[in-house]
């Protein structure tokens, strides 16, 4: 594998580099809730500002259908800044304003200024990967570095049409991604992955492309749920998706699962009133809601676990943000991450995912914590990964 790093430029002082990062974080009235992404986009501007390069950071923030205030990016701006200790610049003008108001502030900046736009998709175009916008935003700067390998499966503008007018580069972060999730392709065996969350659909190209590799691949969540009904069991008002049948179909041999795959032995169920209680699948009732996998899954899982040499998470295993059903997720999370650094090479993505992970105080442990969850789903799975053409060679 080959990668276009940035690491690899030199005489940087004075050239502006156009710097698209995913800050795609949690913001609510203005005040971010999580600054987990924007933390980790700081090795790569460090790495150009140091250097004396004059940056155009660029991100996107929701989906917003057109510009809303609600989703500006200056909120944004404003905590790099903090996190850097020094000013970031941020150029509010959006469509066709935004480009010539940008490039005088631009001009205006001193070697390791930092300068950020507005929110991308505010500009249809970068939903639609329109060339003119793309090469508008390309024309800002003499070099493009991608450091947000969270939306290099995306089609879009700031990251895919971008690259036809502007030498590329992968930033520190984005090579980082490749490498550690590059090494669950070509695992050290057995490999065990973890799968959880809810929408089968994103999951399932994954489930297929690391079965033949993995050794066992443990079910849990919402995800469980499509396999339970498939198998005609009840899930009463568990979460499923309704058209998942076809998809689930195709890890059994008739009725009969493929044996890579373990589903939750017992899962921790809700009655209408919301009181918990631990029972075998097989006993779910009409009014019951499956939020947990249940201590016999615990034990089975870990078994699993503890016999790894390569770990894969995605998804929690239940619904972890209410104290009653938190156990099974946080389990194995804590599981994980003491078999990680060492004994097994572990890695985790997703939000929720990293979310529970640090609720255990154990996530230093873990070998590579993917600011990713649906590029890492879509890279793992084999797809197309329009953000990393021209950049990186397998």
């Amino acid at each position: 594998m080959q990668i276009r790093s940035v690491a690899k430029l030199r005489n940087l002082s004075g050239k502006k580099v156009f710097l698209r990062v995913d800050l795609n974080v949690p913001v609510a009235a203005g005040r971010i809730q999580d600054d987990y992404k924007i933390r980790a986009a700081l090795a790569t501007i460090d790495w150009l500002r140091t250097r004396g390069a004059r940056i155009i950071i660029a991100t996107h923030l929701g989906e917003p259908a057109g510009p809303e205030r609600a989703w500006s990016a200056r909120p944004l701006a404003r905590r790099l800044s903090a996190l850097l200790k020094r000013p970031v610049v941020f150029s509010g003008a959006w469509h066709g304003a935004a480009v010539s108001r940008a490039a005088r502030a631009i001009d205006r900046l001193r070697p390791g200024g930092l300068l950020m736009l507005e929110n991308l998709r505010f500009e249809p175009g970068e939903y639609t990967d329109d060339a003119k916008w793309a090469k508008a935003l390309a024309g800002l700067a003499e070099l493009y570095v991608n450091d947000a390998f969270a939306v290099c499966h995306r089609r879009q503008a700031s990251v895919s049409a971008i690259k036809k007018y502007s030498p590329s580069y992968a930033g520190l972060l984005l090579e980082q991604e490749v490498k550690a999730l590059y090494r669950v392709r070509k695992p050290r065996k057995p490999l065990v992955v973890v799968m959880g969350g809810a929408k089968i659909k994103t999951k399932a190209p994954l489930i297929s492309k690391l079965r033949p590799a993995a050794a066992r691949i443990l079910l849990g969540g919402g995800l469980a749920n499509n396999f339970f009904k498939f198998q005609g069991r009840e899930v009463g008002r568990s979460l499923v998706d309704q058209d998942s049948a076809p998809i689930v179909r195709q890890f059994f041999s008739g009725r009969r699962l493929d044996p890579k795959i373990i589903l939750p032995l017992d899962v921790v169920v809700a009655d209408r009133k919301g009181r918990p209680r631990a029972v075998l699948p097989t006993a779910v009732r009409p009014s019951d809601r499956i939020l947990d996998i249940g201590p016999r899954t615990i034990a089975a899982y870990a078994a699993y676990i503890r016999s790894a040499q390569t770990l894969v998470w995605n998804g929690p295993l239940g619904k972890f943000e209410e104290a009653s059903f938190k156990h099974g997720t946080l389990a194995i999370a804590g599981l994980i991450a003491s078999r990680s650094s060492g004994r097994a090479y572990g890695v985790i993505g997703g939000g929720e995912t990293v979310a529970a992970l640090q609720l255990t105080k154990m996530a230093e442990y873990v070998d590579w914590i993917s600011t990713a969850g649906g590029a890492m789903l879509s890279y793992l799975g084999g797809e197309r990964m329009p953000g990393l053409a021209k950049i990186v060679k397998p």
